[in-house]
């Protein structure tokens, strides 16, 4: 299985290399901040989407996905979790988010830095924003590939 992964959107243009190669993935993971419907509903017309909602989302996307949840494709189990609080200190939230949780993987945002590595055993990934040009040290997004119980995960930087 192959998955796309986005978050922090926030109402700006989605970058056409996201969009293609979102086009070759077989589902798309959005951790929060979209902010309006109009980047879900993009979304939603390449793949299925599965979504947590973030701290600037508005009203209408907050309706549509929850806080937090826990996807399972096979024998992998995700965490999904836009994150909150000082962006410093968003993985140490993300990790208290889910410590009573057996995951293999924990899907985040918030911060707008891409972050993509395992602690105990546990993948921690942020893609970034795709199209943040203050905070993001580079845009980004991520692709997953799940296969054989394992997950491969990469940052990919917008060009």
């Amino acid at each position: 299985m192959k998955i796309g992964v986005v978050s922090d959107t926030h109402s700006r243009e989605l970058p056409g290399q996201m969009l293609k190669d979102f086009e070759k993935v077989d589902l798309i993971i959005h951790a929060g901040d979209f902010c309006s419907l109009k980047e879900y509903k993009t979304l939603a017309k390449i793949k299925d989407v599965q979504a947590v909602q973030g701290n600037m989302d508005y009203p209408e996307i907050c309706k549509l996905f929850p806080r937090r949840q826990i996807l399972e494709y096979g024998t992998v189990r995700i965490g999904l979790f836009h994150g909150e609080g000082p962006a410093q200190k968003i993985l140490s939230v993300v990790e208290e988010e889910f410590k009573r949780d057996k995951v293999d993987a924990v899907i985040f945002g918030h911060s707008h830095q891409p972050f993509n590595e395992c602690i105990k055993k546990t993948l921690y990934f942020n893609p970034g924003s795709p199209n943040d040009v203050v905070i993001a040290p580079y845009c980004s997004y991520g692709i997953l590939e799940i296969a054989n119980g394992q997950i491969d995960a990469r940052i990919i930087k917008v060009k």
